[in-house]
């Protein structure tokens, strides 16, 4: 029993990083396409998602309870109609997801890859603090210099090179920095709050995790669609809020659709800070998909240094977990 639940740990915590890798390359992809009329809007690319995550949770309860239309009913009536201060809690952390995927699309339209991807490893940090504050878990020391470890790896990772200046980079000014920074350090903190805020709901009740992101869609879209409305309203009248749309842009809505199911996947049978890691793994995997297919990055042998860091912070982190107890503590 407790093999099955570490393989399936460790399953999920592998298609998060599949999954975090072709989210990242696919969005930097569509960010930068040039293609013949408007772009497609952030904003409705977050509610599309939302709906999709809505629609795929129903389907698994749905499966859950035999196909049962009736049971389906009851159970969505039961737990959301029937329990509205159960149902409001989850209002806190999907309106913070929902600023949190806005903001993701406003720094990778301001900041370089490097920049964005560097800043953004902040939040393990911030979702480790959150986990001790709010949860009450204790870190070993191995743990807190795992944490460490991980971030100077990752930094070494994105370390940019010294090579000749981009002119898309020179053309960056200081506002767009300030507002790309901005967006990322908000980001941070809110995925690290929003995230052992729904780990706490997740493990202080007995409902189904699909019911639970039912009600997390439920309040993004609402949030969503109010974003959507009040920044690209005029936009979307004049063209509709699918305005730009085509395979690249499907793909990655999917994928951020999927997202948020693999990551409550993920907070089920494991917990945020290694759900870091694997995203922090899955930057790696980034890079070296960019210079073997893309050819767009020259390795350094600061990125192999920071590549032998952030693996041995990631075994680092695990091997603490399997410490015997410390009989000084009993």
């Amino acid at each position: 029993m407790a093999m099955a639940s570490s393989r399936l740990k460790y399953l999920s915590l592998g298609v998060l990083v599949f999954q975090t890798t072709s989210l990242v390359l696919t969005m930097r992809y569509s960010r930068t396409l040039q293609a013949e009329g408007p772009r497609y809007l952030a904003s409705s690319a977050v509610v599309v998602a939302e709906v999709m995550k809505i629609f795929t949770c129903v389907l698994l309860v749905f499966k859950e309870h035999s196909y049962s239309m009736r049971a389906l009913n009851s159970v969505l009536r039961q737990e959301i109609v029937h329990k509205p201060i159960e149902t409001l809690k989850l209002a806190i952390p999907s309106g913070i997801y929902t600023l949190q995927n806005n903001l993701l699309y406003v720094a990778l339209s301001n900041l370089d890859a490097a920049t964005y991807q560097v800043t953004y490893q902040l939040k393990i940090l911030t979702t480790a603090l959150f986990s001790v504050s709010m949860l009450g878990r204790r870190l070993g020391v191995y743990q807190w210099l795992s944490l460490l470890i991980l971030m100077a790896g990752v930094a070494l990772v994105q370390w940019p090179s010294e090579s000749a200046p981009v002119p898309e980079k020179e053309a960056l000014t200081a506002g767009s920095q300030f507002v790309g920074v901005t967006a990322v350090l908000v980001a941070c903190c809110s995925s690290g709050f929003a995230g052992v805020y729904f780990e706490k709901i997740l493990k202080e009740s007995k409902q189904s995790v699909w019911v639970r992101n039912i009600q997390l869609g439920m309040f993004g879209l609402v949030f969503g669609l109010f974003g959507m409305l009040a920044y690209d309203g005029e936009r979307v009248k004049e063209s509709g809020m699918f305005q730009g749309y085509n395979k690249v842009t499907w793909t990655v809505v999917a994928l951020q659709a999927l997202g948020g199911l693999v990551i409550a996947a993920v907070i089920k049978y494991a917990d945020n800070i290694l759900k870091g890691f694997a995203t922090s793994l899955s930057i790696i995997l980034s890079t070296l998909i960019s210079y073997f297919l893309l050819q767009d990055f020259e390795p350094t042998g600061v990125f192999f240094l920071g590549t032998i860091l952030v693996i041995a912070a990631t075994f680092l982190y695990g091997y603490e977990g399997k410490q015997p107890p410390n009989p000084s503590r009993a």
